[in-house]
């Protein structure tokens, strides 16, 4: 066998050791001395890679020495009128369509960007490849991803049609490692689904080692220590460390939204939401939507010891979830949280980083494979076993100072893909059904309407983003039945009954 040349020193293998030495974490070197080249040269430069006395105190801070809120939090309800509603008249039409076009003044000037939260794979759904790539049971068979590039490519071609200069919404595009290879390479075997290579960035979120209960290092394989992604809350340091920011700057972005890539729904750089948080003045932003009921579970934003902040389903009691608004029989905690949020370059770039020193981390008790120190063999708990710690990308609200927040129809900008074929809910089928729902309403509005189908069968309609972003730019539709299995790529090429 041909062995590597070890890519370190020996003085550096002893700096490194005493480091971890000195943290109590040097357990993790107990088998390097059985290792190949190859295999010491990558748990080396993994080692090296963690700041072993912040991951410490990150332990001791969360797990040993929880900080205590003195009396317990102190709950409310989001106050009247701290928020706008595209529901059914609350905002009038005039309100709605200056932050539209606001928005829109906004991605025509260069001013707006996308950062994609994308480092999930999609194992729930039966797949190994990255929740993008996933393919919901569309007509087109577009995945994920291509659903997306082609709202984004929609809204430059909208900006773009006043005076035919360009319109550029860069689109950052986060990633975890067993993501980020996978992600890259379907960009590039996709063309970048149209969209220009250098307008596309890609950046990885952190990752944080995997704890055992006593607060020790834990190892994947002998030559391998055990790591988690940092939450999307490591978001804020993945995009400082990258560059991203800074290539933002270069470019004048000064406006972003973000969002998660399981919502099929999802307007990419919503020009409503953006020119709606824009004209707040706000450095932060939040789109809601109704819960479903009380016990719907999904968090809420509502105010924590009078800071805006995301309160879990499980934090509250049943009697607090169902309280009503006084004014209405809506329910008082009814923002639920969809993780679509907007930020000013500004607020990232000068406000997060010192708030992230404030941030506390999450425990999450989980089963974790790992190498028996004693034995040297691989053990796979049969329950809990070690802790992973993680940061929730809402955890900068209670220290936000201008924040705005935005309800919006579920139906409209909501259906997120979280479960396996067949459960029933947040399933690739609920999000197949919910999308081509949209793109029938799109057409009613209109003023077409959709032929009639024998009871029990399902239409197949789509309209793809290319033709129209939000219903926009149907009118030639309009008096005309279609049919209800096609897919439509061009007005000209209609299907009609």
């Amino acid at each position: 066998m041909v062995r590597s040349t070890p890519t370190f020193t020996a003085e550096r293998l002893a700096a490194l050791q005493k480091s971890y030495n000195e943290a109590g974490q040097d357990h993790v070197f107990k088998f390097f001395g059985d290792l190949d080249d190859e295999e010491a040269a990558v748990l080396f430069e993994q080692l090296d890679g963690i700041q072993v006395e912040r991951c410490n105190e990150f332990f001791d801070r969360t797990v040993r020495n929880p900080a205590a809120v003195e009396g317990g939090d102190k709950i409310a309800p989001l106050e009247s009128g701290s928020f706008a509603s595209t529901l059914d008249g609350s905002s009038s039409a005039d309100d709605i369509a200056a932050w539209n076009d606001e928005g829109m003044r906004l991605i025509r000037a260069n001013k707006v960007a996308v950062i994609l939260l994308a480092g999930g794979q999609g194992t729930r759904l039966g797949s190994s490849e990255p929740k993008g790539c996933y393919d919901i049971g569309l007509p087109s068979g577009k995945c994920l991803f291509e659903i997306q590039a082609e709202r984004i490519r929609r809204l430059q071609q909208i900006a773009a049609a006043d005076d035919g200069a360009a319109a550029t919404i860069p689109w950052l595009v986060m990633t975890s490692g067993p993501t980020s290879a996978a992600t890259q390479k379907k960009f590039a075997d996709s063309n970048y689904f149209g969209l220009n290579a250098d307008d596309v960035f890609f950046f990885n979120q952190g990752v944080l080692p995997c704890f055992d209960l006593d607060g020790k290092f834990m190892l994947e394989q002998p030559g391998r220590l055990a790591v988690a992604p940092d939450g999307n809350g490591g978001i804020y340091e993945a995009l400082r460390l990258s560059g991203a920011l800074d290539w933002l700057h270069e470019r004048g972005v000064e406006h972003i939204h973000s969002y998660c890539v399981d919502n099929c729904l999802v307007r990419v750089a919503d020009p409503t939401f953006i020119g709606y948080a824009a004209l707040r003045g706000a450095e932060c932003g939040a789109l809601v939507v109704p819960k479903k009921a009380w016990n719907e579970p999904v968090g809420v934003i509502c105010l924590r010891n009078e800071r805006y902040s995301v309160v879990e389903y499980s934090e509250i009691t049943e009697e607090t979830a169902k309280q009503k608004r006084a004014d209405t029989e809506q329910l008082a905690y009814n923002a639920g949280n969809i993780c679509n949020h907007y930020y000013t370059l500004d607020f990232l770039r000068t406000r997060v980083p010192d708030i992230e020193a404030k941030l506390e981390h999450h425990i999450a008790k989980k089963k974790i494979k790992h190498v028996d120190l004693d034995s040297g063999s691989v053990t796979v708990p049969a329950k809990p076993n070690g802790i992973k710690l993680e940061r929730f990308v809402f955890d900068v609200f209670p220290y936000v100072e201008r924040m705005a927040i935005l309800e919006v129809h579920r139906q409209d900008q909501f259906s997120p893909l979280k479960n396996a074929p067949g459960s029933g809910v947040d399933c690739p089928e609920t999000s197949r059904s919910d999308l081509i729902a949209q793109c029938i309403r799109f057409a009613e509005a209109a003023g077409a309407t959709l032929e009639s189908l024998p009871e029990g069968r399902e239409p197949s309609f789509e309209i793809s983003a290319l033709v129209s972003y939000a219903g926009e730019g149907l009118e030639c539709l309009n008096g005309k039945t279609l049919a209800a299995d096609q897919l439509i790529n061009c007005l000209d090429d209609v299907v009609t009954v």
